[in-house]
């Protein structure tokens, strides 16, 4: 079946969001949210367009009845507004 994804753009809250890799990441991004035939969630962040991933620092999706939809919005808004 594959994994079903939702991705949105959205900008950087003042301070950036904070990544495991390379820390602040700031200006245009991307969230995207996965979840797998096993019900894992993943999501990363990217500048708007770049090719490399990262994952956001202290999120946690979890997967629940609002399914993949719910997740995303909730880690979208999260982001957005910052200390995240």
């Amino acid at each position: 079946m594959g994994a079903d994804h939702r991705t949105t753009d959205f900008v950087a809250p003042p301070g950036g969001v904070m990544t495991d890799e390379v820390g602040a990441v700031t200006g245009d991004l991307t969230l995207r949210t996965e979840v797998d035939d096993a019900g894992t969630v993943t999501q990363r962040v990217q500048y708007k367009d770049a090719d490399e991933w990262y994952l956001p620092t202290g999120i946690t999706p979890v997967l629940d009845q609002g399914g993949i939809d719910a997740v995303h919005e909730r880690t979208l808004a999260q982001l957005s507004k910052g200390n995240a």
